[in-house]
């Protein structure tokens, strides 16, 4: 609040003397204001979100109790070491057996026909679907929470690809990094980081000699 002291005036030697005045300003409304409204606005926003991608990591199993890699239903397994990416598809096979060859490791890249148009061929109902919910949010048709429950599902389908990423001791994050970038934009949903097995690592040693 503001409050005003008069001096006082009067007659000194018969002149008439104009009175005095002095202002003091009480701050301390205001201060209680910038406070009520600093609480007001902390309390009501919004702050960023970090943005994380969830893997899934399985358990770690001994390697002396499998009796034979585990089965791969529309899988691919990416395999970096230093500078180069290797991919094979389905499950690994170091001799032929059951009808099925022996598994071969074929050399990708992070080019326009590499990696992106790898997954975005082996993973295109998925991707289809998640088009198919944005042209619906756009309409209206449905919410984002009823659109991202829809799109977790159609990654959880048969159908849909899974990817496991090993890698050897020579591979850098940088190519781990953008392998999961890769997979994130071709909407890949089960994505699971292994350790290389021995036969694995023995067929990657052949192939980069």
């Amino acid at each position: 609040m503001a409050e005003i002291a008069d001096s006082g005036g009067g007659n000194s030697g018969g002149k008439k003397r104009a009175k005095k005045s002095s202002t003091r300003v009480d701050m301390t409304p205001m201060v209680d204001l910038a406070f009520l409204l600093l609480t007001f606005f902390v309390l009501t926003s919004t702050f960023s979100e970090p943005k994380i991608m969830s893997l899934v990591y399985p358990a770690k199993i001994d390697e002396k109790d499998i009796v034979e890699p585990p089965k791969v239903n529309n899988g691919i397994t990416f395999i970096l070491t230093e500078d180069k990416i290797f991919y094979y598809s389905g499950q690994f096979r170091m001799t032929p057996g059951e009808g099925f060859p022996a598994t071969q490791l074929e050399e990708t890249d992070f080019g326009p026909k590499g990696i992106r148009k790898l997954l975005a061929d082996r993973n295109k109902s998925v991707i289809q679907e998640h088009q198919k919910l944005d042209l619906e949010l756009q309409q209206h048709k449905i919410v984002d929470s009823i659109a991202k429950k829809k799109l977790i599902e159609a990654k959880k389908k048969p159908n849909a690809l899974k990817v496991l990423i090993k890698t050897d001791i020579k591979a850098t994050c940088k190519n781990f990094i953008d392998l999961i970038d890769e997979l994130k934009i071709a909407d890949v949903g089960v994505i699971a980081p292994v350790d290389l097995l021995k036969d694995e690592e023995t067929l990657l040693n052949a192939k980069i000699k």
